[in-house]
């Protein structure tokens, strides 16, 4: 992703009620953590109602574990696990997301050996999980599958196929009957036919969307003898004397960017035509459109004054009706054009976080502001990029740091542009100086399987609000949203009849940046056991808590008291973010 014409100088660099009552729900047989835990996987990263999920597990269980499958709390249905691959039907509701663990009761205790999140939608656009690919060297369809598969594990419904194009004017190389085999990107990077179309295959077979990306208004030095007109770019002068330019350091770049009006119909008709060519040649689903912020006053080659916001409007538009049947996406660069991105037909709202949104605070604002923009019909994708410093020499991801921001953004509702054949830590995606360590591997694991088990409860509705708590034993200090260093930050969401409360933990925290620069984020300790009161003058049937760093992320029923309009209980465990459920009769 690009957020500035200066972009690639850094790469060159950087490469280099009243009465009292008792809670009516069972609780849950003590929790024992499990010493033989198990993957699982499944065969798809969502489901169609009424479609046939295949899991497997990567050994044998004892002969008395059994599958369990859930709707948040509610069990639907419990089976004798017989095998290391069995099947599951979904069931016909569609856009609802299902937590499905292996577990057995031992001496009273219940061991759960591992559990996978399973998102039934129809439309990748309500629950969006966005990955990305960004390099397309010579590879074997065993690499191939092996990346596409780490990301389906992650339940990653849809690719961002970053600067896999031949020239930003003309992104297939050759013709839709002969395309080339081969070519160089923007970063003259040797790219391969084979290993784009075996990645849209790969994804396809997955069911993931797949998405060409481009910008929106981008040609290459050689544009105008591939048919592209002086009279369609942008200048910063009146007189089209100063044509709007990224300029990018030779020769690890073929060519500048110079920067066209999006608004303008011609070129608009122009890329619309080459668009087509790759989808004819290609199979993308849809069209991943770049940006590179705001640009200051521009003026197109009539001296008039271009409103880039209202241009990204209408060429979205354009595109749209070009190709009706294709899946449109644009990046708001640190919410530049944003509102008028969101009355546009995109599937989904896009935001590249940069600075003065550098707080905790500030991604979920920017998540509520996209749920205004869009009347709460779009969810939101965030390109955040962590330890953005720490990835200037090679080294591996701050595991706290990671887990503390996907969190935050989890909990108000978005989701993360994070995860592709490496972990992202630049808008320049190939950059992949870090490495993620294998407990941020498997941590990041039980926080997808949260975040599409529990999606209903996240990204469905409801109103964000702040749930008065308090802590009765003194185990932590709570402060309402936003947070507080040596505090837990408390957020929620009223669904009607139920409220979620969030319990985000930055008791250790040393700084309220998200972006955890240079990878120093501690990791919180373990709050324990800890009595918790909810303030409601509604009637509570049931209380009930999961989180991604406890107990596979499967739920847990909590004994409860209500009293004089006080619901008290007690929270197992806090690490970094917990979230309990208080359903109403």
């Amino acid at each position: 992703m690009r957020h500035s014409p200066f972009i690639y100088l850094f790469l060159l660099f950087s490469l280099l009620a009243t009465s009292c009552s008792k809670g009516n729900g069972i609780s849950s047989p003590p929790v024992q953590v499990s010493a033989t835990p198990v993957n699982i996987s499944s065969d798809k990263a969502c489901y169609s109602p009424g479609s046939v999920v295949t899991f497997t597990i990567d050994h044998a269980l004892p002969s008395t574990v059994k599958i369990r499958y859930r709707h948040l709390s509610t069990i639907l249905d419990e089976k004798p696990l017989s095998g290391a691959t069995w099947q599951w039907t979904t069931p016909s509701t569609d856009f609802s997301g299902y937590m499905v663990d292996l577990y057995d009761v031992v001496n009273g205790q219940e061991v759960v050996y591992g559990s996978i999140g399973v998102d039934v939608s129809s439309d990748w656009s309500h629950f969006p999980r966005y990955g990305f690919l960004s390099a397309y060297p010579q590879m074997t369809p065993a690499a191939i599958d092996y990346v596409i598969n780490n990301l389906n594990r992650y339940h990653i419904n849809g690719l961002q196929f970053y600067d896999w194009e031949y020239e930003h004017h003309q992104p297939l190389d050759g013709t839709v009957a002969n395309p080339a085999t081969e070519w160089t990107d923007i970063a003259n990077r040797p790219t391969y036919l084979s290993t784009v179309k075996g990645y849209i295959n790969a994804a396809h077979a997955c069911n993931m969307k797949t998405m060409s990306y481009n910008l929106a208004y981008g040609a290459l030095s050689d544009a105008a003898a591939d048919g592209v007109s002086d009279e369609w770019y942008i200048f910063k002068d009146a007189s089209h004397s100063n044509p709007d330019v990224c300029n990018l350091p030779a020769p690890m770049f073929k060519s500048n960017i110079w920067i066209l009006d999006p608004s303008n119909s011609s070129w608009q008709q122009y890329i619309a035509s080459k668009t087509d060519d790759v989808y004819a040649a290609l199979g993308f689903d849809g069209y991943h459109i770049d940006q590179l912020g705001d640009q200051g006053t521009v003026y197109n080659y009539s001296g008039q004054i271009v409103n880039l916001p209202a241009a990204f409007g209408s060429f979205i538009n354009a595109m749209k009706s070009n190709a009706p049947d294709k899946h449109l996406v644009m990046n708001a660069v640190n919410q530049f054009g944003q509102p008028n991105i969101a009355n546009s037909p995109v599937d989904f709202l896009y935001t590249e976080v940069w600075s003065p949104n550098d707080g905790y605070k500030d991604l979920a604002t920017i998540i509520a502001n996209n749920n205004s923009y869009s009347n709460n019909t779009k969810k939101s994708i965030l390109a955040a990029y962590m330890d953005y410093d720490l990835a200037n020499s090679t080294g591996f991801f701050n595991t706290p740091g990671v887990l503390m921001t996907d969190a935050v953004i989890f909990a108000f509702g978005g989701a993360h542009l994070e995860l592709g054949e490496h972990m992202l830590d630049k808008e320049y995606f190939p950059n992949d100086n870090l490495q993620m360590k294998g407990d941020l591997r498997d941590a990041l694991t039980h926080y997808y399987d949260f975040l599409v088990a529990y999606e209903n409860l996240l990204r469905d509705g409801g109103t964000q609000n702040t749930p008065v708590v308090a802590c009765l034993d003194g185990k932590m200090t709570l402060n309402e949203w936003p947070p507080q260093t040596g505090s837990v930050a408390i957020t929620g969401r009223d669904m009607g009849n139920t409220q979620v409360i969030h319990f985000l933990n930055f008791t250790n925290a040393n700084s309220l940046n998200w972006r955890d620069a240079n990878g120093t984020q501690p990791a919180p300790s373990t709050i324990a056991n800890t009595q918790v009161a909810f303030s409601t003058t509604k009637a509570v049937k049931n209380v009930w808590m999961a989180s991604p760093d406890y107990n596979d992320g499967t739920p847990q029923t909590l004994s409860f008291t209500q009293s004089n309009g006080t619901v008290t209980f007690t929270l197992p465990s806090l690490l970094y973010w917990d979230m309990v459920v208080v359903e109403y009769k």
